[in-house]
């Protein structure tokens, strides 16, 4: 059954199974009655829709979020030649459509000279024609299937919330910082580790925190740096070094993670960011609040399981590299990380001398480090996984003609710029100057390390899909019934790690579901290629005995 929500007037409407639209009145109990029969719920925005929901107790099982599906019909090689992808630009190709429903107005729009929102009967029957017209049409639905589902994910976690301990928080900042200091001034032992940057270039009102002002100092005292970011400074052995990087890890700390975020985001035991799905060209999550995606080790020791429950906290080995061989076939790296550590198993086969310079190697090879350590070492690699290295290289020159590349189920990479496209014609004609082939060239190899990367990372990302979609599918039988919150249900994600809050009971078969989630997420990839994807599950009271 499919059944499609239309909000484009005061009064909600809907259409069953290709039927007329009709008011569907109170949308929680419409939604309750129908779930039974576990449609396909088809909306512009779960991140519109399915809050208010979860605030009514009414859970969905599926959807098809139309907006992510579309901007990846739009851009995938699989349908560029369908109407979707052809046509002008219009409002689906909007970031999001509309702010989402607000108590005093439910229905209306912020911004009375607002967009009118597009059809949504419309769109989806486009949508249905793109797939079906696709050189792959189960490639590309699968994609689109598990982007909605991570939308129903996200907005599942915020509506949840992350289990945080406020106070604990406050321990951990006193103690790394010292105590809370009043209002415009540095806790205790940020001051002093200031003092000693001071002192070291002889600048007794220095303002670290202005780029700007640091450099200027710096390069007085007789460094030469072209810029004050941690991996430049790292490299200069001089008596700030010591306490700068110092300074600027725990000033990091104070501004990202500091008292002022705590109030802003922990509330009733919970930390409840806005994440974003697909907020990254690459299907990657974003976040636009709370910086979840970026929680630093020192404060996860905040995150504290409820009286009686557990987390369970697993992450995917490897992860990227691992996709990397399952997309080239490359069974030599797959026999290297067969006994579960890749990096172990590469030096194991006599390619390098230590693991460390097998991972450099590696990251080089995704991430387009051909300089330095990782330059010297990516020659053994082609040698040695000649497949794995050969398809990042390959995607890399595409880039720099200009070309898309394309993740395991079909999102697409977008293509470069008119400005990289002018460039690049500049440098090819007759009068070109040095300095303009020497740009083009420059910009060329730039966007090369995206697609190089887009590939991996962005088939890495559909994995992380996978595997989330199918451990919701298991909570949800855990659950036998009950609301998705009084049994396991998930609570945090980043990138290849994530979190479930469990009752302690439930904890060893949450763990028992989570790693077969990762095997069914390979074989929804990759089918029966052996390529395995191990995860490291951990029990605890607290995110940071995880790590």
């Amino acid at each position: 059954m499919i059944i499609v929500l239309d909000r484009r007037s005061t009064e909600l409407r809907a259409s069953v199974d290709g039927g007329e639209l009709e008011p569907v009145g109170d949308l929680a109990a419409f939604v309750a009655r129908f779930e039974r029969d576990r449609p396909r719920w088809v909306w512009d925005d779960t991140s519109w829709w399915y809050p208010q929901l979860l605030a009514a107790r009414v859970r969905v099982d599926r959807c098809f979020d139309l907006r992510l599906c579309h901007s990846i019909l739009r851009l995938s090689e699989l349908t560029a030649g369908s109407q979707l992808a052809t046509a002008p630009i219009g409002p689906w190709d909007r970031p999001a459509l509309e702010p989402r429903p607000r108590d005093d107005a439910l229905f209306e729009l912020d911004d009375a000279d607002a967009e009118p929102l597009p059809d949504p009967v419309a769109e989806f029957q486009a949508q249905r024609a793109a797939v079906a017209a696709s050189s792959e049409p189960g490639r590309i639905d699968r994609l689109l299937a598990v982007e909605s589902a991570g939308a129903l994910i996200a907005a599942e976690m915020q509506y949840a919330g992350l289990p945080w301990r406020a106070r604990e928080h406050d321990e951990i900042l006193t103690r790394i910082l010292g105590p809370r200091p009043r209002a415009g001034e540095r806790p205790a032992r940020l001051a002093a580790v200031l003092e000693r940057v001071r002192a070291a270039i002889d600048v007794p009102d220095l303002n670290p925190d202005s780029p700007v002002e640091l450099l200027k100092h710096l390069r007085n005292a007789g460094l030469a740096v072209a810029s004050t970011s941690q991996w430049e400074l790292a490299d200069i052995e001089h008596p700030v070094i010591e306490p700068l990087l110092e300074y600027k890890k725990l000033a990091r700390l104070l501004s990202a993670n500091g008292w002022t975020w705590l109030e802003t985001w922990v509330a009733d035991g919970r930390f409840r960011p806005d994440y974003v799905p697909g907020g990254v060209v690459t299907g990657r999550w974003a976040t636009s609040g709370g910086g979840a995606l970026q929680l630093p080790k020192q404060i996860r020791g905040a995150v504290v399981a409820d009286p009686g429950w557990s987390l369970v906290v697993a992450d995917a080995a490897q992860l990227e590299p691992r996709i990397l061989a399952a997309l080239a076939g490359d069974r030599a790296m797959m026999t290297a990380g067969a006994a579960g550590d890749l990096y172990a198993g590469i030096v194991a086969s006599g390619t390098v001398e230590t693991r460390d310079q097998a991972k450099v190697g590696m990251l080089g090879a995704m991430y387009g480090g051909t300089t330095g350590e990782s330059g010297r070492i990516l020659p053994r690699l082609a040698r040695a996984y000649p497949r794995a290295i050969g398809l990042v290289e390959e995607a890399a020159r595409a880039g720099e003609r200009g070309e898309k590349v394309t993740t395991r189920l079909g999102r697409s990479s977008p293509p470069p710029s008119e400005a990289w496209r002018e460039a690049q014609a500049d440098a090819s004609g007759e009068s070109a100057t040095e300095a303009a082939t020497k740009r083009a060239r420059s910009q060329a190899r730039s966007w090369g390390r995206f697609t190089r990367n887009f590939v991996v990372q962005g088939s890495a990302a559909e994995w992380a899909l996978c595997w989330m979609a199918s451990i919701r599918a298991r909570l949800r039988e855990l659950a036998d019934g009950a609301w998705f919150t009084d049994s396991a249900h998930l609570v945090f994600f980043l990138h290849d790690e994530i979190v479930v809050h469990c009752p302690a009971g439930q904890a060893e078969s949450v763990a028992a579901a989570v790693r077969e989630s990762a095997e069914e997420a390979g074989r929804l990839l990759f089918g029966s290629w052996p390529e395995r994807f191990p995860v490291t599950v951990a029990i605890v009271d607290n995110y940071g005995q995880a790590k």
